[in-house]
């Protein structure tokens, strides 16, 4: 645990502007894990943490990357937006999950171990003319989704930061209409999200 803090200290002392941390929380206390916490905030550079300690990572990430099923996944917003989407309580609730469909293909592949070695028909390996402009048509109008709703979240973002430092001051914080205001751009921002998520998981699906 000592040797762990003392570790930590030397790398936010060192000048960098990018981090990577694997498990940080492991051996530390609570106090250990509020000063790494708070530390890591006031870092400038990237920070990429690997972690299932959700309250660690609460205030602390803006982006939660997701891997399983051999795909990456890019989800904005802190951790508990991560787990509200997914509709699940804790990280370890996903590994579950994850396992839970692996272990589903892995005896699907094993009850046909032909399926993927019949050869196929040469008419059946190349897509006609027009259904590959039909597919290029649908990924650029994916393409354009994801771009749209990427724009309209960086809006969103700034006008709640903007929104947030008024509220800060004692003149904003007893104007009820800030708070209301907030609530709205939240919400908003919540459903722009869940819209770039099912057109970047659609536009995934489409590249394959």
């Amino acid at each position: 645990g000592e040797k762990s803090r003392l570790a930590m200290i030397r790398l936010l002392l060192e000048p960098v502007n990018l981090l990577i941390l694997d498990e940080p929380t492991n051996h530390l206390d609570m106090r250990s894990k509020d000063v790494l916490k708070s530390a890591l905030s006031d870092f400038d550079g990237t920070v990429i943490v690997v972690s299932h300690d959700r309250e660690f990572l609460d205030g602390l990430v803006d982006k939660v990357y997701e891997f399983g099923n051999k795909r990456i996944r890019e989800h904005l917003g802190g951790i508990y937006d991560f787990l509200e989407h997914k509709k699940i309580e804790n990280l370890q609730e996903l590994e579950r999950k994850t396992e839970t469909i692996s272990g589903q293909h892995k005896t699907e592949n094993s009850d046909n171990p032909e399926k993927d070695v019949i050869p196929k028909k040469k008419d059946e390996k190349n897509s006609s003319y027009e259904e590959q402009k039909e597919q290029a048509r649908r990924i650029r109008k994916l393409e354009k989704a994801v771009a749209e709703a990427e724009e309209k979240i960086t809006a969103l973002e700034t006008r709640i930061s903007e929104l947030e430092a008024r509220m800060a001051t004692p003149e904003g914080a007893a104007d009820v209409s800030l708070y209301t205001e907030h609530d709205r751009l939240k919400n908003e921002l919540s459903g722009i999200v869940d819209t770039w998520e099912e057109a970047t998981g659609a536009l995934e699906k489409a590249n394959l």
